[in-house]
């Protein structure tokens, strides 16, 4: 009986499902996901990585958002890697561009054809090649500096595990988690990365390494208000977008609250923002697994 009385109801959601699933994408993907998601996972050929690899479980999962965001934040306090992407990652003046080439990045490094990957990781590895410059200190960069391409990679890796483990459909286990970031190091190496970590005690060591270096700059404190602040989001999904932000505020170390001028909350933070970023996330998975539009993995275009 309750399953029959469930069907209508599902079926009445669907136009909802399929609308918050298309606005979704298309910031994520440009204006047509289904086409370049056909590309990532049907174009012919052996891929980095197999079906079972922890990496495509947590790349394909929209705890993705909240890592995102976090990876965001908890990059800008290196005051090199912050000058680089303030002098010229445009992310303010195409922040969505931006988003969609990541995301491409990621997709088609974790689905697609191998050679596809090779490809996309030497356009990277082009551009940083073009990006050097002197941060507001006087500091000479490079992107394309092994030791700041390290530090963006230990950033993300340990955001997206973290926003997986906590909002995930399905956590990691202890070897799991080992094997997602031994998978992550492929990518790494292929980008640039020397002796990149291949388990957990490796990214944890490595995170703690780089503390003396990190600080949080103006140019740092500028970011985190226009990613919390003054987003480019529709004012419709201004309350979604921050429980989202503050999802991923709350996975931050407690130590990168003050640097960035971040409120620590944290019985607040365990109890209502957590709660709040686990049924955003619970909704966002719903709305991208609609039967109507088929299952689309949130890392790819």
């Amino acid at each position: 009986m309750a399953a029959s009385s469930a069907q209508p109801t599902e079926g009445l959601l669907d136009p909802v499902r399929d609308g918050l699933a298309k606005m979704i994408m298309t910031k994520v993907a440009g204006p047509d996901p289904r086409a370049e998601r056909h590309r990532v996972h049907n174009t012919p050929g052996p891929r980095w990585f197999a079906p079972d690899r922890p990496i495509r479980r947590v790349h394909g999962d929209a705890s993705m958002f909240t890592g995102g965001l976090r990876a965001l934040l908890l990059q800008s306090l290196h005051p090199l890697a912050m000058a680089a992407v303030s002098a010229h990652s445009g992310y303010r003046g195409d922040p969505w561009g931006r988003l969609r080439r990541t995301s491409y990045f990621l997709a088609i490094t974790t689905y697609g054809a191998a050679a596809d990957a090779e490809e996309a990781v030497a356009r990277v590895r082009g551009v940083h090649q073009r990006v050097r410059g002197t941060s507001p200190d006087g500091t000479p960069y490079r992107a394309g500096d092994p030791h700041l391409l390290k530090w963006v990679h230990l950033a993300e890796v340990d955001s997206f595990l973290a926003a997986h483990q906590q909002y995930g459909a399905d956590p990691l286990d202890s070897a799991e988690q080992d094997a997602y970031v031994e998978d992550t190091a492929l990518v790494a190496r292929a980008l640039g990365v020397v002796d990149p970590p291949t388990t957990l005690v490796d990214l944890r060591q490595m995170l703690d390494a780089y503390k003396p270096e990190l600080r949080g700059t103006t140019e740092a404190r500028q970011a985190a208000r226009f990613i919390l602040v003054h987003p480019p989001v529709p004012w419709a999904a201004r309350p979604a977008y921050g429980v989202l932000t503050a999802a991923a505020v709350r996975l931050l170390p407690w130590w990168t609250r003050w640097p960035l001028r971040l409120p620590y909350l944290p019985l607040a933070e365990a109890t209502v923002v957590r709660a709040a970023g686990d049924g955003l996330t619970r909704t966002i998975r719903w709305a991208l697994t609609s039967p109507t539009l088929g299952h689309i993995d949130i890392s790819t275009p």
